[in-house]
């Protein structure tokens, strides 16, 4: 969601206007005349159903290996570099996150939708083949082919609803891989077009 000061605030009939319910001076409702919907887990999903968002996995160690695909990664500030991340505490991933000390951030190319579908699968051994990975700097599990990898220092864990964010900072990586950006719009994965 973006920041309260970016929003724009609802456009209102002008007291002129031949027709209170229209904006544009016509007799059909358009779409800004529409009532709005109350605040709602399902009106936030159908909102963001129509934002498209880059398809990350985010990956970490543990007493296990953990991973998910993630559509919330942020780039939070340059100086010092920091990202961060939604995780649900519901998640399998959530135990493995909440103690380690660093995570790799991957952002998926258009080559890679069987990979985010496997990271975002319920009970799905993860790190199995056909998943290629390595391990990086800090033990951290690199996977192989992406576009972009960072290794990431976890800095806070801030509370947000059933979810925590993950603010972390960068400490290595490399931004020179192979294939175009992967992107999620409308619960599908979709290659990036110009």
């Amino acid at each position: 969601m973006p920041p309260a000061e970016n929003r724009t605030a609802p456009r209102l009939p002008s007291p002129s206007s031949p027709n209170p319910g229209s904006t544009h001076g016509g007799t059909d409702e358009s779409a800004d005349a529409r009532a709005p919907l109350d605040g709602s887990p399902e009106l936030l999903r159908a909102a963001f159903r129509r934002h498209p968002a880059g398809v990350a996995v985010i990956t970490a160690r543990g007493s296990r290996l953990a991973g998910f695909t993630a559509t919330s990664l942020t780039s939070v500030s340059a100086d010092p570099p920091l990202v961060s991340f939604g995780v649900g505490t519901a998640s399998s991933s959530w135990p493995v996150i909440a103690e380690a000390e660093h995570v790799g951030v991957h952002l998926l190319g258009e080559h890679q939708r069987e990979l985010a579908g496997i990271f975002a699968r319920r009970g799905a051994d993860r790190f199995a083949p056909p998943t290629r990975w390595r391990e990086g700097p800090e033990g951290v599990p690199l996977l192989e082919s992406v576009p972009v990898w960072l290794v990431c220092r976890v800095v806070a864990r801030v509370p947000a609803g059933d979810h925590r964010v993950v603010v972390a900072q960068v400490v290595a990586g490399d931004p020179a891989g192979p294939g175009r950006p992967l992107v999620h719009h409308d619960g599908r994965y979709n290659a990036l077009r110009d």
